[in-house]
């Protein structure tokens, strides 16, 4: 899977009630920066009301991403892996990004653990960071997108 991060602007109503320019970031899996671009303008137009942008798109380094439906945000955890090297029999660590969904971040934690228990590597958590990440769209076979002329 690849993830990409895609920054969208528009005019939002604030809890004031007064108009605001923003960019908010979202996330999904894509095989291209093509394929993000159509698919998040497919996922976005039902949830912003009036014109907006795709003001960036970047791949996003995400190793694995843990789902919980109870989370209203999205965590980037460091994590490393530790291996022993046999001939020197130093530890090496490897590490990498993954992101869970969750209340906060005890809860976070507690949802990477949960997914990391099939696990037979050693790891450590690095760092527990809040992302600013306002939904994630995993690709569904289900969902039929003009750009991979799956509705032919």
């Amino acid at each position: 899977m690849t993830w990409f991060e895609c920054k969208v602007s528009y005019e939002k109503m604030m809890e004031n009630g007064v108009q605001k320019r923003v960019t908010e970031p979202y996330l999904v899996d894509a095989l291209s920066f093509t394929e993000a671009e159509a698919r998040i303008i497919e996922e976005v137009k039902h949830y912003v009301s009036g014109e907006f942008i795709v003001a960036n798109i970047k791949r996003a380094k995400i190793a694995e991403l843990f789902f919980n439906e109870n989370g209203d945000r999205y965590y980037r955890i460091k994590v490393n892996f530790i291996t022993l090297d046999e001939k020197s029999g130093a530890e090496k660590k490897t590490a990498v990004q993954m992101l869970a969904q969750a209340s906060d971040l005890k809860e976070a934690i507690t949802v990477l653990e949960d997914g990391m228990k099939g696990t037979m590597a050693d790891y450590t958590i690095a760092s527990v960071v809040e992302t600013m990440i306002m939904d994630v769209f995993p690709f569904s076979p289900d969902v039929k997108t003009k750009t991979t002329g799956a509705d032919q």
